[in-house]
This record gives structure tokens, sequence and C-alpha cells, in this order.
């Protein structure tokens, strides 16, 4: 009985309201009395049935819920014979109800959409070579799948043929169509906006980054913050002493009505209900934007951030090498140019595959007599010259002379930050390449924006040289950059900020070798491109490594904070104006106490739903 009446508490609402519009109607044109009374006891009855429910069900977990106070408050009403007060105080208490969960289910939107893009089916290759569409959840490791154009990936995994543009804003919160060929990286739940590709699966189910990101969000919207935590713990305690609070007026008042008033006024359910709308709501908005806040906790802390702490490679820069300037030297460079591309193209050397990058198409010769100097190049021979490729080191056992010029250049190279790339042709200079990692595009006005936040300190741990680190320290403007330091010591130097100096601080990094820094940071945001150890390992993830989410992810996380401190405002602002108003005036009653206190709760819980319209200004 008790499951059928709370499975069907919106239609008793429904009921509810219509038999109070029909008694209210039979009054005032019919001067019916028996008929008002009659319908408002009808009202009555069918109103606290699920609210009663309810109650019982919280007193046998001994807890005092809000239904607790509404169902004594109602019965009490009812026993003075206030009809009317106890019909209407439990038809508002419902349709509150009513609006707070239709509107809460709004708040979670987020993870619907996300649900809704889950692929349902795929198309797998067979032993012959066809391809049948089976149910996704068919799919193993290492089968084959053909995705076409319009088509939701089903799976994480690998192109190997065909090419394409696929959507990935389900994944990265980025509506810009990403081009896809032989070798590149699909997850599940992205759209193919054109093209036909096969892929290999790599990951399947709740494996895929698509599933992971549910997972998460779903989590983070069950999670309690501190506020949260606090919250329950007062509610525990605020809603036991309103009762106290109510049997103590009665019992110097001997006014009943009074005490029953008191009940329904002190409901906390704005209080209850504020702040976890803000989270769930911020939640929502960060999952749609590519940034994942995995939990409530994180909100707190995030928001009271004074100092972030950025890896370089692969955070602040591309982590690509490539090659920034070049000078040249004698003639003949185009000859040469193909000699250091037939030498370069033995090495698989990162600075190699720039300067290969940096010369593109030219003429192969044969290498020969290759000779690997530890520490300073290489020294080959190609077509009767002697070729010598490295840094100044080698140039000097090489015993190359080097001009004026060339010295000044390389000095203007190196306080730049760039790593060397010298090319000598019998013992005479010909090419001076500078190497670096690229910044990141944006990654400057991005830190401008973190500032204006109210960021206090930006710093750069780096494990390059502390020359290359301070040529990109001054390009972004940071307030410190430290090179030279291995995991370990960027876990030091976070473990003396927060322990010694007290500040809160967040770590920015790839999520894999710095994952003890990420542990360790009050904050440890990972530039995630959905790997398992980024998002294990971190707080916050910006999805496919986009550095432009953290702004928005710290505005964000300041604007929930803001938000939750207004629902707390709204919530105690109402309780004490009506209590005030009760005790010291005669305007307020029971049922323009309920409809304020109801009205209090879709306050709170609109203001909550404004952080699903978001955006960093």
């Amino acid at each position: 009985m008790q499951r059928l009446i709370l499975k069907n508490k919106n239609r008793i609402t429904l009921i509810s309201g219509i038999l109070i519009a029909l008694g209210f109607i039979s009054k005032w044109t019919m001067d019916n009395p028996k008929l008002f009374e009659g319908a408002l006891i009808i009202a009555s009855i069918f109103g606290i049935a699920p609210v009663a429910i309810q109650a019982y069900q919280a007193l046998k977990v001994k807890v005092v819920s809000i239904d607790v106070l509404v169902t004594i408050a109602v019965v009490g009403a009812f026993f003075i014979r206030n009809f009317e007060e106890a019909a209407i105080v439990a038809f508002l208490f419902l349709f509150g109800a009513f609006l707070e969960q239709r509107t809460l289910n709004k708040t979670r939107s987020a993870i619907k959409e996300l649900t809704e893009m889950a692929p349902e089916s795929a198309l797998k290759q067979r032993e012959d070579g066809e391809f049948e569409e089976v149910e996704v959840d068919e799919v193993e490791v290492g089968d084959v799948l053909l995705v076409k154009t319009g088509a939701k990936v089903p799976v994480d995994g690998r192109v190997i043929s065909g090419e394409g543009s696929v959507n990935e804003a389900s994944i990265t919160g980025e509506s810009i169509p990403v081009a896809k060929e032989k070798g590149s990286k699909v997850y599940a739940g992205t759209i193919l906006d054109n093209g036909t590709i096969q892929i290999v699966a790599e990951r399947v189910g709740e494996d895929t980054t698509f599933g992971k990101i549910i997972e998460l969000v779903e989590e983070a919207q069950e999670s309690k913050s501190e506020a949260e935590r606090f919250i329950d713990r007062f509610a525990k305690y605020y809603t036991p002493a309103v009762l106290v609070l109510a049997f103590i007026v009665w019992l110097f008042s001997r006014d009943l009505e009074l005490a029953i008033t008191i009940l329904v006024l002190g409901c906390p359910g704005a209080l209850v209900i504020g702040v976890p709308v803000s989270n769930v709501a911020g939640i929502g908005n960060g999952a749609r934007h590519g940034v994942l806040l995995k939990g409530s906790e994180v909100i707190s802390d995030f928001s009271r951030l004074d100092t972030m702490v950025f890896d370089k490679t692969g955070t602040l820069t591309e982590g690509k090498p490539a090659v920034a300037e070049t000078e040249y030297y004698g003639d003949n460079i185009e000859e040469v140019l193909g000699y250091l591309a037939s030498v370069e193209r033995e090495s698989d050397h990162p600075l190699a595959k720039a300067v290969l990058e940096a010369i593109g198409a030219t003429k192969f010769s044969t290498v020969e007599a290759t000779e690997v100097v530890k520490g300073g190049g290489i020294v080959a021979r190609v077509n009767g010259h002697r070729i010598a490729v490295g840094n100044a080191a080698l140039m000097e056992r090489e015993k190359v002379d080097l001009s004026a010029k060339a010295r000044a250049d390389l000095a203007r190279f190196e306080k730049k930050g760039d790593s060397l790339v010298l090319t000598a042709v019998d013992g005479r200079l010909k090419v001076l390449m500078g190497v670096r990692d690229r910044i990141r595009p944006g990654v400057k006005e991005d830190l401008r924006k973190l500032k204006k936040l109210g960021v206090k300190n930006l710093i750069m741990l780096s494990g390059d040289n502390q020359g290359t680190v301070d040529a990109v320290g001054r390009e972004l403007g940071l307030t410190e950059a430290r090179g030279n330091m291995l995991p370990e010591d960027k876990a030091a130097y976070l473990k003396r900020l927060i322990e010694e100096e007290g500040q809160i601080v967040a770590f920015v990094g790839d999520g894999v070798n710095d994952s003890p820094s990420l542990a360790l940071a009050n904050i440890g945001v990972a530039m995630g491109g959905g790997t398992d150890v980024a998002i294990e390992t971190s707080d916050v993830v910006l999805m496919n490594s986009d550095f432009s989410r953290l702004p928005h992810a710290l505005g964000l996380t300041k604007a929930i904070a803001r938000n939750m401190k207004q629902n707390i405002f709204i919530a105690v602002g109402v309780v004490l104006f009506l209590l005030s108003g009760l005790l010291f005036s005669d305007w307020v009653n029971m049922s323009l106490g309920m409809l304020v206190h109801e009205g209090s709760i879709l306050a709170v819980i609109l203001n909550g739903m404004r952080l699903l319209r978001y955006r960093l200004r």
C-alpha cells in the first residue's frame, strides 16, 4: 500500500489540488460550508498520506526529517478543525516536492545527454570480410569495425584505413571536427561527420573514455562536498530543535495553531537542497565543456586557489620540438641540407625528427661510416664529405672553426632557450638550427585569465635545462620558472608550498610522469586526453589536453562556490523572515508561510540552475 501511494504521489497532488479548488468554488458560488469542509477534509487526507509515509520511513531509521514536521503540522491543524490550513499546507508541500524533482532533473541533463550519446550498435567485420550490425556489447578488443558518415564511433580505437572528420564534442566539448587518418585515435560516442573509416577496437564498454566520463560525472554528482556534509549535520539537529521550539511556544502560550505554524515555517527544505543543486548543475556544466570535476569536494579548494604550478612539456608547450630559427654560412646550402637530412634520417632522436620536418622534401644520399658520439651528435661520410651534426662540443671535437658571427648566433639562440643543432661539412660550419618546444597557442592569454580570476602565483617546474625554462617563463610572464627538476624534486617543492607556506596549490601536468605531484597537490589537474593515469590520479581532468579549458574550470568552481553561499543566504533568510513575521506581527499564517517556504525552495533551485549556462566572460 505504501509503495502504491508513493508511486502515485504526483496524481495524489493533482487530486488534492482539484479538491481544494472545488471546495473554494463551492464556498464562493454556492455558499455551501459542508461541501467546502468535506472537500478540504478529503484533500487533507489525500495530501498528508504520502508525506506521513515518508515521515514514518525516516523515523524508522531515527531521522527527524522535514516530512515529520509537516505531518505533525497538518495532523495538528486537522484536529483543531483548521481544515483549510491542513489541506493547503499538505498540497503546497507535495507540489513543492514535485517542482523540486522536476527542476532537479533538468540540472542532471548533462548525464542524460551523455547517456543518450552512447553508441548502441556497431558494424563488425565477420571472418569472410563482410560487415554485420551487432550490439555494441558484442564488440571485443581487436575486432575490426566500419564507421560510416553520420554514425557514432562505437568504441575507443585506432584508424586502420580510410579518413574523415570526427566531431569530438562529447569528449572534449569542442564542436570543431577533427581530421582522422590511418593511425589516428578515435573515441566512443564521437560522430563521424564525413568520410568512411575502419577502426580496430582497443577499449570497449565501460573501459572506453566515454564510459569513464559518464562514470566520473555520475560519481561526482553523487558525492558530497564539505558544505553539504555540514548542512546534513546541521539539518539533523536543526529539525528536532524546531520541534522543541514549537513545543515550548505551545507550553507558554497554549496556542496550538501558533506552535503548528512554527513547525511549518521552520522547515529547512531550501537549506538542504540549495548546496547539492549548485554542485550538480556546476559539475554538469563542466562535463559539457570538456572539464571533469571529480567530486563536489574538489570545488571548495579549487575555488580558493592562490598558486598554480605547471609542468612544461605537454602542458604549457606542445611537447613536440620544432626548428624555431636557422642560420646558414657559406654557399651550396641546398646540397648541405640534403647531406644533413640524410644523416638525421638515420636517427630516431626527437631533434632529428624536428630537423627533417623543417628541411622537408630534399635529395637523400647514401650515408657511410656512421659514428654516434655520446652526448655530442653524429659523424658520418656522405658523397665523400665528412659530415658532423650535433652540439657545440662536437664542433670543438671536430676542430670546426666558429666565426665571430657564428659565436654570436650561438649565444643568441641559447638565450632564447633553443637546443642547438650545428652542421659542419669537411670541418666548416654550414648550418645552425635552434630547436625548441613550441608554446601552446593561446596559453599566454589563458594564463592572463587565470591571473584575472585571482591566481597569485603561476609557477613552472620542468626537467629541461634552466636556460630553456627561463626563456619560456619570460615569454609567458610566469611568477617563477625552475629547471633541472626530477619528478621527486617537483613533489618536494609542492610539499614545501603546501605545508610550510600554507598555500592552496593546484598542479597541472600530463598525468604520466607527474603522478606524484598530481596526487600531492591540493588540486591535481591533468591534461588528460582521456588517459587512465590522468583520470585516476587527478581531481580535475581537461579532456583532450585542452589547456584553454583551465580558466573555464577555475571560473566555474568560483561560480559554484558563490552560488552555494547565495542559496544558503536565501534559505536561512526566508526562515528568519517568516519566523520573525510570525512572532512579532500578525500577517503571517500557516498557508502563506508554506507558500513562501516552497517559493524559497524553487528560488534556490532556479538559482543553482543558472550554473548550467555558465560561460567564462
